[in-house]
């Protein structure tokens, strides 16, 4: 019988994201997080973010090892997980230059 708090009242168990879809939602958390990392100080001031996760931005700057940063990233990660990922998508994309295209330049 599976736990009291996974049902409801209509006797079926609540539905929840499979590990996957977790894992998939904290890896794209991670990657906005490593946007952030690439922002001046002055742009990370005018977002309005945690002390603690402006904190581990600034470590993240800081260090140079592969696997520190690795470490790192995936703190800020865990950070993110705590925030509303669509105003930070919105001001990185207001901050990148519209005529700017991404990517490897053409030889």
């Amino acid at each position: 019988m599976p736990p009291r708090e996974a049902m409801d009242d209509s006797d079926e168990p609540a539905e929840r994201p499979s590990r996957s879809a977790r894992k998939r939602a904290a890896e794209q958390l991670q990657k906005l997080g490593v946007r952030l990392v690439a922002l001046r100080e002055a742009q990370l001031d005018a977002l309005e973010l945690p002390g603690e996760l402006r904190e581990a931005l600034r470590e993240a700057r800081r260090l140079r090892g592969q696997a520190a940063l690795a470490r790192q990233h995936q703190y800020i990660g865990r950070l993110m997980r705590t925030l509303d990922p669509a105003p930070l998508e919105a001001a990185l994309g207001a901050s990148a230059a519209p005529g700017r295209a991404r990517g490897k330049m053409p030889r």
